[in-house]
């Protein structure tokens, strides 16, 4: 991504403490619009913490977060945000289209563009045909695709995943990372937080947490050849502090 793209997303030296615990220790990032920015690092390192509040669902303790030119945590965004979370928030009691429905409504979607957006996204996500089915009786690969449908139905200026293709199948999640590549294009700004090493590369920067602190930032290629890596995998442990 070229370096004099505008910035849509600004972290400010954003800590988050639970209690006594410190669980960011002040990240600072940029993120510009349009990229696809991905947050590597693995389970507990903080890349969930961070989302929640670029989302706004969460607060930081102190420091600064700046999406698309407000301050964070602000209602008014939700409808400029689409967010996918680790764990599926969906009523499992009521239908896909019924689940689909009500976010859609909270979106502001309604008439004609809701039922377009509906049939758009449950075409790429392959639910088309699963629609009426309660959400309680999917699997778990198919609540997470109903979970990304919802995050797009939207059509966000930011889109928010937190590791969108766990339990997803590899044709499916190779239809997903195409159409991420297609709403880049687009102008939407793309947020995934990942600990696969080959969708990582797919990324147009990365930024690689660690414990709580981020540790590099940069296009994997630019991160492979610092480090002198054949791998974003072997890059990352170079700049965790592991040597092989």
């Amino acid at each position: 991504m070229s370096g004099e793209q505008a910035v849509c997303i600004e972290t400010r030296n954003v800590i988050r403490k639970f209690g006594d615990k410190e669980v960011l220790h002040g990240i600072s990032l940029d993120i510009n619009k349009s990229e696809i920015f991905g947050l590597l690092g693995p389970s507990g390192s903080g890349k969930t913490t961070l989302v929640k509040m670029i989302a706004g669902i969460d607060e930081a303790t102190s420091g600064h977060i700046e999406v698309l030119g407000t301050a964070m945590p602000r209602l008014e965004m939700l409808t400029r945000i689409g967010y996918m979370a680790q764990s599926d928030a969906m009523y499992t009691e009521l239908s896909a289209k019924e689940n689909m429905e009500f976010f859609g409504s909270l979106f502001g979607l309604r008439g004609e563009r809701l039922r377009r957006r509906m049939n758009e996204v449950l075409e790429l996500v392959n639910l088309t045909e699963h629609l009426k089915r309660t959400v309680g009786s999917y699997s778990g690969g198919m609540k997470r695709r109903l979970s990304l449908a919802i995050a797009l139905m939207h059509e966000p200026e930011v889109l928010i995943l937190d590791e969108p293709t766990v339990g997803i199948d590899p044709v499916l999640r190779k239809s997903v990372w195409d159409e991420l590549t297609e709403l880049s294009r687009k102008g939407t700004t793309i947020v995934v937080t990942t600990h696969v090493m080959d969708e990582a590369d797919k990324c147009h920067r990365l930024g690689m947490v660690r414990e709580g602190s981020l540790i590099a930032v940069g296009t994997p290629e630019a991160l492979k050849q610092e480090t002198g890596s054949k791998t974003i995998e072997e890059a990352f442990l170079f700049y965790g502090g592991v040597r092989a």
